[in-house]
């Protein structure tokens, strides 16, 4: 199988909306038999529109409760043949944090938690990547949230790539999963009632530039 198929990352990403022509799917793979075509190395820039985080976490320890970040930017530097040189880079607008409640999001921007007016984006910035498995690797990179930066690993799967039938550009996918701690960023409000742990799944879809410059 070529490298580059499970390795691709970094940061994340099912295709949620559009199914692309001839698609390369990781779950079209049968080990031992059928090999990966190779996917296209180069830089690519994320597509605002289908890259999502979604984070979990527990409430009064008798739920899990979510929200949704969007307006992700960001690039991938892609190397096919050194899957393991690629980096990516991406930036999170915190304010653009929504939940089913508008008084919890309002909440969850304030002073107390995620403060946004102090610390607009969150930011993460590979620093290795290493495989773990068929379709699967691990991104190692520095998490920068609430003015703190620290070490963060994601599980990424790759979902798949090919040409998007609409504007033709070639697109990668993947989706990543991980989990902080929020008091490590400073963010140690009502620990009582809101769990420490914060479980993060994000969906990242990189298009390839064909300039190859970031929009």
């Amino acid at each position: 199988m070529k490298r580059a198929a499970f390795f691709l990352l970094v940061g994340m990403g099912t295709l949620l909306t559009l199914s692309f022509a001839e698609p390369v799917r990781a779950s079209d793979v049968m080990p031992a038999v059928v090999e990966v075509p190779a996917v296209e190395g180069g830089l690519y820039h994320v597509d605002g529109l289908r890259t999502q985080v979604v984070f979990s976490v527990s409430c009064l320890s008798v739920s899990w409760y979510h929200g949704l970040f969007s307006g992700v930017s960001g690039s991938l530097q892609l190397d096919s043949d050194h899957p393991e040189q690629s980096h990516v880079a991406l930036r999170l607008p915190v304010q653009s944090l929504t939940t089913t409640s508008g008084s919890v999001t309002e909440t969850l921007w304030d002073e107390g938690w995620l403060d946004v007016r102090k610390y607009p984006d969150a930011t993460f910035v590979s620093t290795q990547i290493v495989s773990d498995g068929l379709s699967q690797a691990k991104v190692a990179g520095r998490l920068t949230l609430h003015g703190v930066t620290r070490p963060v690993t994601l599980h990424v799967h790759f979902v798949g790539a090919g040409k998007n039938p609409m504007d033709h550009d070639y697109t990668v996918g993947f989706e990543a999963h991980g989990t902080i701690q929020r008091s490590a960023f400073g963010i140690r409000n009502a620990m009582a009632a809101v769990g420490d742990d914060v479980k993060l799944t994000l969906t990242g879809v990189f298009e390839k530039s064909p300039s190859g410059t970031i929009h």
